[in-house]
């Protein structure tokens, strides 16, 4: 991703659906909070940029003295979960309006991709404490059983192949071929989501997604209808609950060795 952009630029894929966002998309583990909670030198403030339905910051106020969580998005800051702790503010990824080596642990979840890279690497830097630790992750395509997964995988792979924005390559080719300017990076352990949902939540969730909505704008008949037969046969029931999973893809480093 080149460094061409404007500071008010904004790929805004999931303002117009962050009630259906903030119901249908998976929780992170708590496990991850606490090896990040631990990794960090200090637990003073953490920063959750790009906090979406604020999935992260809330379970980051449960381990920081402070949280601000940041998006440039107006209606997921309006969608996002409350609580006393946290502190949500609008703001792009590449400029928080955060004071200078304020930051303990910067956490981006499943947004990194969206961002102009360069420009937030900078900001990071600036924002990131001297002792601080930033973890940056993401998540492709859940797996349910190998029937739910081979449709799954239809509508994601031949359906919507040319209607995923660009930016979500990096995640398709995972988060370890890009670029992570930070010297002291950690060898961080795996860690998997999970969710119990019946059929219904998975085609809610399924309908989150950015290239469902952009095929959408431009046709008028729903992809996900396409496959839903498919998972229909493979689901069984559609009160049946299945367990989902999905891994996550994580970078974690410190500002200095």
């Amino acid at each position: 991703m080149t460094d061409d952009r404007s500071p008010t630029f904004f790929a805004d894929h999931f303002s117009a659906h962050a009630c259906d966002y903030a119901r249908y998309r998976p929780d992170y583990p708590a496990s991850l909070f606490d090896y990040l909670a631990a990794a960090a030198a200090a637990r003073r403030l953490a920063w959750d940029c790009a906090t979406g339905n604020g999935q992260a910051a809330l379970a980051l106020a449960a381990r920081f003295e402070r949280v601000v969580a940041t998006d440039a998005s107006e209606e997921q800051i309006r969608e996002a979960i409350r609580d006393p702790r946290i502190e949500y503010r609008v703001a792009p990824a590449e400029s928080a309006g955060l004071p200078d080596g304020c930051a303990d642990l910067i956490a981006v979840a499943q947004a990194l991709h969206w961002f102009d890279r360069p420009r937030f690497w900078k900001e990071a830097t600036r924002v990131l404490a001297p002792d601080g630790v930033i973890a940056v992750w993401a998540y492709d395509l859940l797996e349910v059983s190998p029937a739910v997964d081979l449709a799954v995988r239809r509508l994601a792979r031949e359906i919507l192949r040319a209607w995923w924005p660009r930016e979500r390559r990096i995640v398709d080719r995972g988060y370890g071929a890009i670029e992570f300017p930070f010297p002291g990076e950690l060898s961080a352990p795996k860690f998997v989501m999970e969710k119990e949902w019946a059929l219904a939540d998975l085609l809610g969730y399924l309908r989150t997604w950015s290239a469902v909505r952009r095929y959408l704008a431009s046709h008028d008949h729903d992809p996900v209808a396409l496959v839903e037969p498919e998972l229909s046969d493979a689901w069984g029931p559609p009160e049946r609950r299945r367990r989902a999973t999905w891994t996550l893809d994580l970078r974690v480093g410190r500002a200095r060795e």
